[in-house]
């Protein structure tokens, strides 16, 4: 696949993911510490990556082996996406689920290429943004969950 846009096909999604970007005041302060030492290690040692995938079974296949291989801590599969691409030239249009995984940042480029060996597409969609904060316990689960670099 080629660059590719992403519709959710529920607006509730999409409106608790706007939500996320406009904090609720009392959240501002908390999230104000962007990027602090958590557990003393940096929050920004943790990576989100998304993965777009033509069906559940490639979902599953690819979430077990990175969970499998602790190159992942976690992977959401999340159905209902329209995808809007161009292909060779061409607009294409499919539905498609999401990966959204969580690993450390370390693994992203190991986690790549396990996405590559696993996807049936020839381009494959494989995005990471690093973690800026969030829950102290829950990102050192994240880097307890999986394997050091």
């Amino acid at each position: 696949m080629a660059l590719c846009a992403l519709r959710l096909s529920t607006p509730s999604v999409l409106r608790a993911s706007l939500a996320w970007q406009r904090p609720v005041p009392r959240l501002r302060a908390a999230m104000s510490t962007a990027n602090r030492s958590v557990g003393g290690v940096e929050a920004a040692q943790v990576s989100l990556v998304f993965v777009t995938v033509p069906t559940k079974e490639v979902a599953h296949r690819i979430a077990h082996n990175l969970v499998e291989s602790k190159l992942a801590a976690c992977v959401n599969i999340i159905p209902g996406l329209e995808s809007v691409y161009v292909w060779q030239g061409k607009v294409a249009t499919d539905a498609e689920l999401l990966l959204k995984i969580k690993t450390r940042r370390a693994l992203v480029a190991q986690l790549a290429a396990a996405v590559k060996e696993l996807h049936p597409y020839d381009e494959c969609e494989v995005t990471a943004v690093d973690v800026t904060g969030g829950s102290d316990s829950y990102l050192d689960w994240v880097r307890d969950s999986t394997k050091a670099s």
